[in-house]
């Protein structure tokens, strides 16, 4: 049985970037969990990351990440470039199912299992069967509302979950 859920969505916007995070864990077309956690602060609170895709694999890559943060004292970049290198070449990385954002002061990026370190143009950035809702409401709010970065995370987070099942309104927002 194929393991679907969540939304994770990272904005970066008047100055501040918010990352949030759904709470809804499903097994197949069974909502298993409501409000699980899937937004982790790391390297001494300064960078803060979100998961789709498998929990455990997840965990995996947030104690990489956090160890290549540790090595290159806290350069999410250099970190997040390192650990992308190493997830698609290992043997046993490279099997692992899940994807981050992980954000810090100055930088947002998605990194995925295939080698990539995105950084998004327009500071949104989405992940999960719920992302491509959450990053155009995000994008259109960024575009045409007041609001800051986090008030935008949980708006669009909103519309997500009203759209897509795999996604619940239990949410998580950190910011920084």
């Amino acid at each position: 049985m194929k393991i679907r859920s969540t939304t994770i969505l990272a904005v970066r916007h008047k100055g501040k970037v918010a990352l949030a995070g759904d709470g809804q864990v499903s097994l197949g077309n069974t909502v298993m969990k409501h409000q699980a956690r899937k937004v982790r602060r790391l390297y001494h609170d300064k960078v803060i990351t979100g998961f789709a895709g498998a929990t455990a694999d997840a965990f995996t890559l947030y104690d990489k990440l956090e160890q290549k943060l540790e090595q290159y004292n806290g350069n999410l970049m250099r970190a997040s470039v390192e650990l992308a290198k190493e997830w698609r070449t290992d043997k046993f990385l490279r099997r692992l199912e899940a994807m981050l954002i992980a954000v810090d002061a100055d930088h947002s990026l998605l990194l995925s299992g295939n080698g990539d370190v995105i950084e998004a143009d327009k500071g949104v950035l989405a992940i999960g069967s719920g992302g491509p809702y959450a990053q155009a409401a995000a994008l259109a709010l960024v575009a045409h509302s007041d609001l800051d970065a986090e008030a935008i995370c949980r708006e669009a987070m909103e519309i997500a979950a009203n759209i897509c099942v795999f996604t619940n309104n239990s949410i998580i927002v950190e910011t920084i």
